[in-house]
């Protein structure tokens, strides 16, 4: 049998491919697994045929763990992740509770069911992952290694194809004060610690339609109370969202819960704050950010939520300011949707927005991104679709130092007959 050897190498890590596609009437059940390789020294070996996906590579403490991705055909029949089970279904309030038997609301209910499925097929894809990822993430893991073991476990299960389905945005891994829109950019050496407080915020989408999810992980206890905080809040803004709920009433809602807890660390004494110039926000296919924004404090937008939108609800918790700015080196970038025909003489840009094009449409996106698809040198590039207005850049949003911050995040369907939580799992 003929053998395959991989070098072995710190920075290195293996993309997994799409396996093949089964048939419609008989598929296989995908998950993630995990081999552990001890005492490698300068090469791993890999059976070409027993290996039926190429595997994600992990490395700590002299030793590698090969993750693939199996078919789990012997323990288990059954479909592919499909996204035919619903989410947590909950029930309207008030005048809207009477929506759950009307025959009119279900007939509209009935009319999207592909919509609502693609939305859970992306959600289950996001559940597995969140789970493989919190059970194998670990302190002295870099965090651009962190980012492909999220990526490509999504690319995989999600079976990427193209704009149809895939990742949703880059994986965010913001630590401490650092509350958003950090992902590593290629070559960054930044390693996970046990001290560490992490933002996993990672999206799944099919045909645009994308699930947006987020949670904290940590290490040590000292932090429990602030993730309890966020989480609370978080579940707040479900438990208050609605059809024709007020934004406002949702974001005092959501900062009175937060406000309630305090934290102790080192010693010090720290009430949660909510931060404030951060939003859930609406999600529309293609359109991550799509116009609405949940406020989690007081005194916001009274703009009603309507039938039939989605909703990213997440909250925000520091022991800060509870104010976030702009700060470190950008990453995260997204073509505009509202931006029409804007003449470039730059030959390079040019190119650079054909490949933003076909590869992300008006997807978010980060430089690592471009450097898996054989983009090089495209910083000046970048800066100039930028500049001219058909490129949003995402800069990393941070509180005061020494703070720490914490977030959850589920995406929520307000459908003709009830709300669905459509990303919510086990964990959270």
């Amino acid at each position: 049998m003929e053998e395959l050897k991989t070098q072995v190498i710190l920075d290195n890590t293996i993309s997994i491919t799409n396996s093949d596609t089964t048939s419609k009437k008989k598929k296989k059940k995908k998950t993630l697994s995990t081999e552990k390789v001890e005492n490698i020294s300068e090469t791993v070996k890999v059976d070409a045929e027993s290996n039926k996906g190429s595997p994600i590579q992990q490395f700590s403490n002299g030793k590698v763990e090969v993750n693939s991705v199996i078919d789990d055909e012997e323990e288990e029949e059954g479909e592919e992740v499909t996204g035919s089970d619903e989410g947590e279904i909950c029930e309207y309030k008030n005048d809207n509770l009477q929506r759950i038997t009307n025959e009119e609301k279900r007939y509209l209910d009935r009319m999207h069911y592909e919509d609502y499925n693609e939305l859970r097929r992306a959600a289950e894809v996001h559940r597995q992952v969140r789970k493989y990822a919190q059970k194998t993430i670990k302190p002295g893991m870099t965090m651009i290694d962190i980012c492909e073991l999220i990526e490509n476990g999504t690319r995989t299960l999600i079976e990427e194809n193209g704009l149809e389905a895939g990742i949703g945005f880059p994986t965010g891994c913001s630590l401490n004060n650092c509350a958003a829109h950090y992902t590593p950019n290629s070559g960054d050496k930044t390693v996970l610690h046990y001290d560490d407080v992490c933002k996993i915020d990672f999206g799944t989408h099919v045909n645009g339609r994308i699930v947006d999810c987020a949670f904290t992980l940590t290490f040590n206890p000292v932090y429990d109370k602030l993730k309890e905080a966020v989480k609370d809040a978080t579940n707040t803004g479900i438990r208050e969202a609605g059809i024709d709920a007020r934004l406002c009433d949702i974001g005092s809602a959501i900062q009175e819960v937060m406000e309630s807890y305090e934290v102790e660390i080192s010693g010090k004494t720290y009430q949660v704050k909510p931060i404030r110039n951060l939003n859930g926000h609406s999600i529309r296919p293609y359109q991550i950010h799509a116009g609405k924004s949940v406020p989690i404090v007081k005194g916001g937008d009274q703009t009603k939520m309507e039938e039939g939108e989605c909703f990213a609800i997440e909250t925000f918790g520091s022991t800060g300011k509870g104010y976030v700015h702009e700060d470190g080196e950008c990453s995260h970038y997204a073509k505009r949707h509202d931006i029409g025909h804007v003449p470039l003489r730059i030959a390079k840009a040019k190119s650079l927005l054909h490949t933003i094009n076909k590869r992300f449409g008006t997807l978010p996106f980060c430089r690592r991104y471009l450097d898996r698809v054989g983009e090089t040198k495209y910083i000046l590039a970048l800066k100039n679709l930028v500049d001219s207005g058909i490129v949003e850049s995402y800069p990393p949003l941070v509180d005061i130092k020494g703070s720490y911050t914490a977030q959850f995040e589920h995406t929520i369907i307000l459908r003709p007959t009830c709300k669905e939580v459509v990303s919510r799992g086990e964990d959270y």
